[in-house]
């Protein structure tokens, strides 16, 4: 497993991210999945508040007991209510929720604190005026967030720096081989001020591991769980010739989509980490060993010549 930095952090390129806690999984797999991220060198744990309404929270901090010094734990806030009046950037639900986070991850501090979603309602400046003072009171180390654009990621930078707050050092947005959105701006808001991208989705769900085919996701999967309306937003045409043409590309290399999904987005300098779901200490070994791939030049030219030109 190889490592890359988040401000003072040294994370691992593959991450778990913890959604499945407390939702698909139960304590006793959510203990052998973690331990099987130890046994692999991952160290990057990422969940929310609003995970399994805080169950993910609460079974992560469970499974990290005697092994708080070997771990990053990342977490997210401003999506769950807290009190009535309040939203998820207001500086009173910020102080209120690192505390419930903190007591349900039964730890005395969180490596990596992220603000869900944009507030609309409150400055972006009240916001990092308190979650700096989470980082100066040692209850936080960095400060991130999610589903920021390009502007209001530029604009909540400036903030920083005029305000001499601590800045976001990620943003975790959805961006894979089927969703490349943020390549046309906020990529480069990314590398004017120096902020690491993780991506959500990586694998869309599923549909980037392999087992989805012209029929359908496998029985006993994630998006077998889902209703037919949200399955359309990744089982729409376009998205099945990608990976029908992807899948066709690989079988000359001896490599799996999963390997290509992992490995693609770790060619990119942004990105310090994939943060991906497991049920099982399988899956983590097959996350575990998909990033290994060094794409040539070439490769990575035939892989955009694929995905800028499959219509369906």
């Amino acid at each position: 497993m190889e490592y890359r930095r988040i401000g003072e952090l040294e994370v691992s390129e593959v991450g778990l991210g913890c959604n499945n806690f407390g939702t698909r999984i139960d304590q006793e797999r959510t203990d052998e999945v973690f331990a099987a991220c130890l046994d692999t060198g991952i160290n990057f744990f990422d969940t929310a508040d609003v995970y399994g309404s805080g169950a993910s929270e609460e079974m992560l901090g469970h499974a990290i007991k005697g092994h708080r010094d070997q771990v990053i734990v990342a977490t997210k806030f401003g999506l769950r209510d807290v009190d009535p009046g309040l939203t998820g950037g207001n500086p009173e639900w910020v102080k209120r929720s690192v505390d419930r986070s903190l007591r349900r991850l039964d730890t005395d501090w969180i490596d990596l604190f992220q603000i869900h979603t944009p507030d609309s309602e409150v400055p972006e400046r009240e916001t990092l005026e308190a979650l700096h003072e989470l980082v100066t009171a040692g209850k936080v180390r960095e400060i991130g967030c999610s589903n920021y654009d390009a502007d209001q990621l530029d604009s909540a930078a400036d903030v920083a720096t005029q305000q001499s707050l601590t800045p976001y050092r990620t943003v975790q947005n959805r961006y894979s081989l089927l969703h490349r959105e943020p390549e046309s701006e906020v990529f480069e808001v990314c590398n004017a001020h120096n902020i690491r991208f993780l991506p959500f989705f990586p694998l869309e769900s599923g549909l980037l591991t392999g087992k989805v085919g012209p029929d359908g996701p496998q029985p006993n999967t994630r998006l077998a769980d889902w209703p037919q309306q949200r399955l359309d937003l990744f089982l729409n045409d376009h998205n099945l010739l990608v990976v029908e043409r992807l899948t066709e590309w690989l079988k000359h290399r001896n490599r799996t989509l999963l390997e290509l999904a992992f490995s693609w987005l770790l060619t990119r300098p942004e990105i310090p980490s994939v943060i991906a779901g497991a049920t099982s200490a399988d899956q983590v070994l097959a996350n575990s060993v998909a990033s290994g791939w060094q794409l040539t030049a070439v490769e990575l030219a035939e892989v955009d010549d694929i995905l800028s030109n499959s219509q369906a």
